[in-house]
């Protein structure tokens, strides 16, 4: 965490060295506030035209557009040489995730992708249950 911190975040890496034992003053800056929190406004707001994508085009289509905007966050974010890089990969990432949990809103949808009609009970539960 260190490492990522001085590259991105040097001001409050500085202010961690000198805290004592308040943890909110040591991650106390607006950037990593906007870093942690854009992820999942970005999730919100493509939830909402996610669902619209769904209704006109269906599901398959979608969770390749939901795994797209994955991909892209996911490079944008390990190849980040700023900020605001990390910041853009992260909305990108948002994006994919709220496609993807328009998609997958129920586990038993999901599964029933992937599993024989007879064994759908069985496989929902064991999904279930491992989340």
């Amino acid at each position: 965490m260190d490492d990522f911190l001085i590259k991105f975040f040097p001001t409050v890496h500085e202010r961690k060295l000198h805290a004592k034992e308040n943890n909110y003053c040591k991650y106390n800056d607006q950037y990593l506030q906007l870093f942690t929190s854009s992820l999942y406004l970005a999730a919100l707001v493509s939830s909402f035209g996610a669902s619209k994508a769904c209704t006109k085009f269906g599901r398959k289509p979608t969770i390749l557009v939901a795994s797209v905007f994955f991909l892209f966050g996911a490079a944008v974010s390990s190849s980040a040489q700023n900020i605001w890089m990390l910041i853009i990969g992260r909305i990108l990432l948002g994006f994919g995730v709220g496609f993807g949990n328009e998609v997958c809103i129920f586990e038993k949808y999901f599964v029933s992708e992937f599993f024989l009609v007879d064994k759908t009970f069985f496989s929902e539960y064991c999904f279930a249950a491992l989340f």
